[in-house]
């Protein structure tokens, strides 16, 4: 029970980091109509920026600030001198030029910071573990957990109480209309490409305690975030928040559980083989499951 449960906060605290990745993703391509190959990336540039604001001041409280403005004025730039130009262009045309991005980022990277990783370490305040009775779990990971479900509680209320929230929906939806009623309609989505960005940026700054901050990092989640998008349902948010802990809690206990199950009914190398095999698919089926039965995902934006 202690082991279900620790891989069940594991798989939880994936799928926040994951919802931040796309509901950023999902805010552009179902307001904007942009598929952002690049979104990865300025998950890098958000952890790049902490690690070396935090190297620099040797305080993560202050590498928090220079993360999330790193990549939130990346993606603004992004918006205004590439994406700009693509809104009426085809989707391959989106496609190759943040692919562009990808590769012109990556070397950013390598002449600002060399190819060797960059390893930020856990606050002393947030080092330890919880006894939360049948085991011990990290406070930096509870704090994650806390942090993006904070964050998802704050997007539904901007996008659901504010005005700005009511422009993106009906920007969504509605765009020539909304355009016509007055309203900035390029400003808009300079806004949400930041907004989206920035969430990227603290999904990179959070992860940079936990894993090494290194050139590439943003592909390797990037797949992960497409099968969130997805599963939950192009432009919802919604269904963003649900796809990724639905993705987290099982990636993380097929990893977990599936080997000890193989090994009841084959030797250790083999189960571990073949365990490894399927937990890497498990996701893309359940991805295939959910479009069987529901072809816009489960929470479609435009239902």
């Amino acid at each position: 029970m202690a082991l279900v449960l620790e891989q069940a906060l594991n798989g939880v605290q994936l799928g926040v980091m994951l919802f931040l990745l796309a509901a950023g993703l999902t805010l552009v391509f179902g307001i904007m109509g942009v598929i952002n190959l690049a979104h990865g990336s300025l998950y890098m540039v958000g952890a790049y920026a902490a690690a070396f604001a935090a190297k620099l001041t040797g305080s993560f409280l202050l590498a928090i600030p220079a993360g999330l403005a790193a990549a939130a004025l990346t993606g603004m730039a992004i918006e205004l001198f590439v994406v700009r130009k693509l809104y009426a262009r085809d989707h391959l045309d989106q496609v190759l030029a943040t692919f562009g991005l990808i590769l012109f980022f990556n070397q950013s990277i390598i002449l600002l910071f060399g190819r060797q990783p960059m390893f930020v370490q856990i606050p002393p305040a947030l080092s330890g573990a919880v006894d939360l009775g049948l085991f011990a779990y990290p406070v930096y990971r509870l704090c994650i957990i806390a942090a993006g479900l904070l964050t998802a509680g704050g997007l539904f209320w901007l996008i659901q109480r504010t005005r700005l929230g009511m422009l993106v929906r009906a920007g969504a939806t509605h765009r020539d209309m909304v355009q016509a009623l007055g309203v900035d309609i390029r400003l808009l989505y300079t806004i949400v490409f930041g907004l989206g960005a920035l969430l990227a940026g603290f999904a990179g700054l959070m992860a940079g305690p936990l894993l090494s901050v290194q050139v590439g990092m943003g592909e390797q989640i990037l797949i992960l975030t497409f099968v969130v998008v997805v599963i939950g349902g192009l432009g919802s948010v919604a269904g963003a928040f649900w796809g990724a802990l639905l993705v987290g809690v099982v990636d993380t206990g097929l990893r977990a559980f599936l080997p000890q199950l193989m090994r009841l009914m084959m030797n250790n190398s083999e189960a571990d083989a073949l365990a490894a095999g399927v937990s890497a698919m498990g996701i893309y089926l359940v991805m295939a499951i959910v479009l069987l039965v529901r072809p816009k995902g489960l929470f479609p934006g435009h239902a």
